[in-house]
């Protein structure tokens, strides 16, 4: 389904009319542009109420005449588009592209005169905007020291947020403030106003420009801070060129946030062309115990990357239908303080006890993939001078997937200048934003999917480059076994959805069944009970999930971990049926090979009672539900382990009564009813 409205209006350099405007398609939302003495501005408005108040507009260029103020308006575009479009995988398999946009061609009036459009897409949920710079007089190579666009809100909204220019990247605990009591935070910020709007500020297509911070200028109004590099540049780059697009989501519920495709829409279209080999799935490795430290990443007696221990894993992931083993520590460079010593890593030698030909040998006859590991250490040069060599290797030995890392401290990543000369830049600056690009390119020509960890957040490029499956980018499972606060507290889980993972997929490595392991790190534990565990594979969305604990631990479980073994990670469909940010969320999504429905439900640390009506099953369907659900003693203090699993016969008329434990959840899978189901356990329940 295509449509293409275009309308065009040329309008002298000299014209009168200093204000445009462009509604969305149901016009919910509209967005005014304004050219105020020279200088430009927008404003949204959702129901002729204002939601973004009058911003400012423009660019501060170094040795250059700035890009702020002093503009004529020469000509507008308007066009409607309305495009549906398949992800190739993806929480929704069917997207569609609905938007009015407004072109606004701008010229200065010095000689030569400055060229600049602005462009703003207007959907019923959202708002994206981006700055063009054309071919122009006087302005090939060019650098930007600070971008002008400001978010100015109606109010001091609740803003849920992590820290900006941190050593720890974005690996923090959401804090819950009103908007103005905020810094310099990254983004998604999340927002919600006094009468329960919703809002999300973010960015997508972010390409060969800074990662957008957003710092707090007054008290409710937030201005773009790109993260710079080392010489104080934000951003180095010539004409012609365009930002990535700065985002506005905008919704009543918290959960229509989830279910937007805002970010997604405002990428290019696939450039990999054939995407076959691109595949998602479910994976196990040897990762956990090196966190639990019983086993350590270097080399030694308790090396956890054997080709023994690595064919222990595969036989576990062949039993039980894996697709792939992550094996890390396998190559040398991880003895010593490898945080410090990225230049060390070689990524084509393994270890002398990980025979990687013979793994991956073994893996193939098992009929599972080895996943490859590339941890950098942040030696970037390093790293981009084996790169190709090594995506190579991993292809010639049928590797398809691989898991890139980048632990270093936030200003720490080493870049050698022009002179030779050591310069220390930002994980998040265009420096970074580059290299992670380029990671995905050259993997791209390997037939290589990445998840990488300690990455550039999410803007949404898995649509261009769908080898680009997942990534952390937050606190993920790990801090369970050794951060701060004992692990991430029960409400942590409740807010990444609405914050982080509105960016995309997130791999959090969910599934610990041993939530306390009081022997190998008795200070810390996971804040869940078993079945808030399982709930995760539905509610936090990556195409690639692991199985993130022990093979013993899950075998020692088998009841449970049935859910995990049959739980996808492609989608047809997704949609929200219970939301409040930080309290509780209940998503259900369709198996996109199959006709079944996954639920998950989660909760912070209070107990709740939810409810779920299943008209999102197909009429005229009996289906049995497999529950998996907190027994009636069950909570995450002091009995983590209580699991009930009941099966009953539910059809799209039903509504489910969800018992949530205080840190619990449940998990559902939802199967078209068979003969023998209907026999054993009679009509549908309600």
């Amino acid at each position: 389904m295509y449509k293409l409205i275009l309308i065009t209006l040329f309008l002298a350099g000299t014209l009168a009319g200093q204000t445009l405007s462009v509604a969305s398609p149901g016009n919910i939302l509209q967005v005014t542009f304004t050219l105020e003495d020279g200088a430009p501005s927008y404003q949204v408005l959702r129901f002729g109420r204002e939601v973004i108040r009058p911003s400012r507009l423009g660019f501060m260029l170094k040795q250059a005449p700035h890009f702020d103020r002093g503009f004529s308006l020469v000509s507008s575009d308007k066009k409607s588009v309305d495009e549906t479009w398949i992800q190739p995988w993806g929480e929704k398999k069917d997207i569609r592209n609905h938007y009015r946009e407004l072109r606004v061609d701008l010229a200065g009036s010095g000689k030569p005169a400055r060229k600049m459009t602005l462009v703003f897409r207007v959907f019923d949920d959202g708002v994206g905007f981006r700055y063009e710079i054309p071919e122009q007089p006087g302005l090939n190579h060019f650098e930007i020291m600070d971008e002008l666009s400001e978010f100015s809100f109606t109010g001091d909204h609740t803003a849920w947020w992590i820290p900006a220019y941190q050593w720890n990247r974005y690996e923090y605990l959401y804090s819950r403030t009103p908007l103005s009591a905020i810094d310099t935070v990254h983004t998604p910020l999340t927002l919600e106003t006094a009468n329960g709007l919703h809002l999300s500020i973010h960015e997508a297509a972010l390409t060969d420009y800074a990662s957008m911070t957003l710092a707090r200028i007054d008290s409710f109004r937030l201005k773009a801070d790109l993260v710079p590099w080392s010489d104080g540049v934000k951003v180095k780059t010539a004409a012609p060129m365009k930002t990535p697009w700065r985002t506005i989501q905008i919704a009543d519920n918290p959960g229509d946030l989830i279910t937007a495709y805002l970010i997604l829409n405002l990428n290019e279209p696939n450039k990999l062309g054939d995407v076959s080999w691109v595949k998602p799935g479910k994976y196990v490795g040897i990762w956990w115990e090196m966190h639990l430290n019983t086993a350590t990443w270097g080399s030694g007696e308790k090396h956890g990357a054997t080709t023994e221990n690595a064919k222990r894993y595969i036989d576990f992931a062949a039993k039980y239908g894996f697709d792939g083993v992550l094996v890390e520590g396998w190559n040398l460079g991880w003895d010593g303080d490898w945080i410090k010593n990225g230049d060390k890593f070689n990524f084509l030698t393994p270890y002398d006890d990980f025979d990687i030909k013979e793994v991956t040998r073994y893996a193939a006859e098992k009929g599972v993939r080895l996943i490859g590991h590339h941890e950098t250490g942040g030696g970037i040069a390093n790293y981009e001078r084996q790169m190709g060599d090594a995506f190579a290797m991993y292809e010639r030995l049928g590797v398809k997937a691989v898991k890139t890392g980048y632990v270093r401290h936030g200003r720490e990543i080493e870049r050698l200048d022009e002179n030779g000369q050591v310069q220390l830049e930002w994980h998040h600056g265009q420096y970074m934003v580059r290299h992670y690009r380029k990671a995905v390119i050259e993997a791209a020509k390997h037939h290589i999917m990445i998840d990488a960890h300690e990455p550039i957040k999410d803007t949404g490029i898995r649509r261009t480059y769908p080898n680009m499956m997942t990534r952390e980018g937050a606190r993920g499972q790990e801090f369970n076994a050794w951060g701060e606060n004992h692990g991430n507290p029960p409400e942590h889980t409740t807010i990444l959805p609405f914050t982080r993972l509105l960016g995309g997929p997130m791999d959090f490595t969910p599934g610990i069944f041993d939530l306390l392991f009081e022997e190998a790190r008795p200070d810390n534990r996971v804040n869940t009970t078993l079945t808030k565990q399982l709930a995760l594979y539905v509610v936090l969305y990556s195409p690639l999930h692991m199985a993130a604990d022990l093979p013993e631990n899950y075998e020692a479980r088998p009841e449970p971990f049935q859910f995990i073994r049959d739980v996808p990670t492609d989608w047809e469909d997704t949609r929200v049926l219970n939301a409040s940010i930080g309290n509780y969320l209940t998503v259900v999504r369709k198996d996109r090979n199959s006709a079944d429905w996954y639920l998950g439900s989660i909760s912070d640390a209070e107990g709740r009672v939810l409810h779920a009506p299943l008209n999102f099953l197909a009429p005229g369907q009996t289906y049995l539900a497999e529950i998996y659900r907190d027994g009636p003693s069950g909570n995450w203090q002091d009995n983590p382990y209580d699991v009930e699993i009941v099966k009953m016969l539910v059809d799209n008329a039903a509504t489910l009564t969800l018992r949530l434990a205080a840190g619990g959840g449940q998990a559902i899978r939802f199967t078209p009813a068979t003969e023998a189901d209907l026999e054993r356990y009679g009509s549908a329940t309600e």
